[in-house]
């Protein structure tokens, strides 16, 4: 009884934002979550989840929160379970032109457009959101508190860390698989030992570089992992 009485709380949480739309005769919301913002290499990739009516799942929580292989239960869950999901992939060239934010917003969209049927509503994690049609909210923190952002947080992450761990066996020296392109200690040593290699998003890395390196000694090598070859987007 006492589970029970715990998940139909943490229910009622998880669902408000949903629950406030149905009332309304929304029916069709979608929660909006990216993963990648970053990270020094690969892409930034966002999902688009609309889950039916009601349904709740007490384990479905921030991605962050969620070790790896809970993750993957979840994610195939979801898609299992859900109305839709869409998947949007944005890649380093195009966080490089055109800014990690205008990247993360144009992933967002894509995941939109993937979807197979179109929301009537958008949940979407953070505190900004621009350029759709679709009427929408930002929520600081939405991955916690709202149950649409945190199924899209799972999708968004576990599909984000795939498609690096296929990066890492096309680059095996700088260990994708496990850090996932995030500036941690045996990253930055790897860029400092092997230089940068196709997938790093240089507009992230010009800083790093000049803050590890000292210019007149030592000279980043660019590109020497050979030709940017890009997994297929799922």
């Amino acid at each position: 009884m006492a589970a029970k009485a715990a998940n139909e709380k943490r229910a009622e949480i998880m669902l408000c934002w949903e629950r406030a739309l149905w009332a309304r005769g929304i029916t069709r919301v979608a929660g909006i979550d990216e993963a990648g913002r970053g990270p020094l290499a690969g892409p930034v990739v966002a999902a688009a989840v609309i889950m039916p009516r009601e349904f709740f799942h007490p384990r479905v929580d921030d991605s962050k929160k969620i070790r790896a292989p809970l993750r993957a239960e979840l994610a195939a869950m979801i898609q299992k379970e859900a109305v839709s999901v869409g998947i949007g992939v944005v890649d380093h060239e195009v966080i490089d032109r055109v800014n990690i934010l205008n990247a993360t917003f144009e992933a967002m969209h894509r995941a939109v457009k993937n979807l197979s049927v179109t929301p009537d509503f958008l949940l979407v994690d953070g505190n900004r959101f621009r350029g759709c049609d679709i009427p929408f909210v930002t929520i600081v923190g939405g991955d916690a508190c709202c149950f649409s952002i945190a199924a899209a947080s799972i999708i968004a992450k576990v599909t984000r860390d795939r498609i690096m761990e296929e990066y890492d066996a096309r680059y095996p020296a700088y260990g994708f698989a496990r850090h996932k392109g995030y500036a941690t200690r045996a990253h930055r040593a790897a860029i400092l030992r092997h230089g940068l290699c196709a997938i790093h998003r240089r507009s992230f890395t010009r800083k790093l570089v000049a803050e590890l390196l000292d210019d007149q000694s030592i000279n980043i090598r660019e590109g020497i992992a050979g030709r940017d070859h890009r997994p297929a987007a799922p």
